[in-house]
């Protein structure tokens, strides 16, 4: 059975940093990603990255101050999430696909919320 299972959310003022981790277990996906969504916003792709790392997609908003990474031998996705801004604040999902960073991604975690405060 494949679970996904994200932490590190929580309350932040802007300017701040949070690291957002999701374990998964179950399989090994080829690309994994994290998504958002903002109350009465569509859920957005913020990042994503391919088994290797050699692949990864960065949302224009989020560029330069957000990094993902992950570590196949712990099964971990990481989001370091730096110089958080107000607009930043959403429920963040971590998704795998078996296919390519663009998806489809198949399987999701059940959302971590990151609050930026000014």
């Amino acid at each position: 059975q494949v679970q996904l299972v994200e932490s590190g959310g929580g309350l932040v003022q802007a300017g701040g940093s949070l690291r957002l981790s999701c374990v998964v277990s179950g399989r090994t996906f080829y690309a994994m990603g994290w998504f958002r969504q903002a109350p009465g916003k569509e859920r957005q792709l913020v990042a994503a990255i391919s088994w290797s790392g050699s692949s990864t997609d960065v949302a224009d908003s989020v560029k330069g101050r957000f990094t993902i990474s992950r570590d196949n031998r712990k099964n971990t996705l990481y989001l370091q999430m730096n110089s958080l801004k107000p607009e930043d604040t959403a429920v963040y999902y971590c998704a795998a696909s078996r296919v390519r960073t663009t998806g489809p991604y198949e399987f999701w975690g059940q959302g971590t919320q990151v609050t930026v405060s000014s």
